[in-house]
């Protein structure tokens, strides 16, 4: 049960904020976990709403790799719903299993494919200390440029900070969603 009644339409907010809770709707179909949340300052979910339309329709870095980075975050930070969110989608959008038992654990990257190790040894550092190391930086920037890490450090923790409203507003993990831990 949620710490706060959760936003579920338009009857929830003022008129003045209609708007957000369509561009809501159009993006995701219903108002769902973070967006249940953030709803209650709509102004601050129409900018997340930005960034999520944003990463699906304009970021340079494809959707596999953005699906590593959300389910690193969401191992990281213990955020369950996002990981339950999420999973689904990487594994549609090529994530390999293997890859996605190894975040789940919070497992050591070395073994896996130099594609998918490079990005989930950046994500794990950058979630866990806020930095990443200069081997696994110049890396990723040598071979994506500057445009493809500024938007992969920016999803990283994007699906962090959602991490922490699901978390700390405790919005439950849909019936059946994949399980964190």
């Amino acid at each position: 049960m949620p710490r706060v009644a959760p936003i579920t339409g338009k009857s929830d907010i003022p008129a003045e904020h209609h708007a957000v809770v369509d561009g809501v709707m159009k993006t995701f179909g219903r108002i769902r976990g973070p967006f249940s949340m953030l709803l209650h300052t709509p102004g601050l979910a129409q900018h997340f709403l930005g960034i999520v339309n944003f990463m699906r329709d304009s970021s340079v870095v494809e959707q596999k790799v953005r699906s590593l980075a959300a389910l690193v975050a969401a191992s990281e930070r213990g955020g369950a719903y996002v990981w339950a969110a999420q999973v689904e989608s990487a594994r549609k959008a090529g994530v390999r299993e293997e890859a996605i038992e190894l975040i789940r654990a919070k497992g050591d990257p070395a073994m896996l494919p130099a594609d998918e190790r490079q990005v989930v040894a950046y994500t794990q550092q950058l979630i866990r200390t806020s930095n990443v190391d200069r081997a696994t930086f110049d890396a990723l920037h040598k071979r994506y440029g500057t445009k493809w890490l500024v938007e992969l450090t920016a999803a990283a923790g994007y699906f962090g900070l959602l991490c922490g409203i699901v978390t700390t507003f405790e919005v439950p993990v849909p019936e059946g969603g994949d399980k964190l831990r």
